[in-house]
């Protein structure tokens, strides 16, 4: 008798979420994919069965009658030869779930991990007008921050068509802006320039 569950046990989709399944029917089951050998049939015995988990024979006929009526597993009865004594019973998959899936299924979960922390390291939270100052006064730069806010503001904090990750990094960036600025003034700089130092010798 196979009583050597293997280092895996499955339980498909199909098992996890029917609504037909009590959750020990759907435990037992995964139970039963771990004691299968090659051929996907186990022969625990019920009293395997309720050694294991510590309950009555009567509740694991329940769990087991709860996988065959839903077409999860098949029960056969092996005789004794030249008597109706049972021998052994053999419990087989309908439907038997491979390893080789649940591998897949591993890195799938690892890969939908990989891409909630990207999403979390992508998460992009606005910054008020004080972050953004007392940003400008640690470099020491001529950003001016109002200006910045407002203008991000009307852009919804967009970057062409893509969403605003750092917002320091834009600050960096108008700051370099801002050093390769022309230093010539503008003909209203000029004007108005002008325009002063009339006035003082008036």
């Amino acid at each position: 008798m196979n009583e050597k569950p293997s280092y895996y046990a499955i339980i498909p989709a199909q098992v996890r979420y029917s609504k037909k399944l009590t959750p020990n029917a759907k435990l037992l089951y995964a139970e039963i994919t771990a004691l299968c050998n090659m051929n996907g049939k186990c022969t625990a015995s019920t009293e395997y069965f309720c050694r294991l988990y510590e309950v009555s024979r009567v509740s694991i006929q329940k769990w087991l009658k709860n996988l065959e009526d839903n077409n999860y597993i098949n029960r056969v009865n092996i005789y004794k030869p030249y008597s109706k004594q049972i021998e052994c019973r053999l419990i087989t998959l309908v439907n038997i779930p491979s390893k080789e899936k649940l591998t897949d299924n591993t890195n799938i979960n690892i890969t939908n991990t990989n891409l909630t922390d990207s999403n979390k390291k992508a998460f992009f939270k606005k910054p008020t007008v004080e972050e953004v100052h007392q940003y400008c006064n640690e470099r020491k730069n001529k950003v001016c921050a109002d200006a910045f806010i407002d203008f991000y503001e009307s852009k919804n904090f967009m970057i062409g068509k893509n969403k605003m990750k750092d917002w320091k990094a834009c600050v960096r960036t108008w700051e370099r802006r801002e050093e390769k600025k022309p230093k010539t003034m503008s003909k209203i700089d000029m004007q108005l320039n002008e325009y002063l130092k009339g006035k003082e010798y008036l």
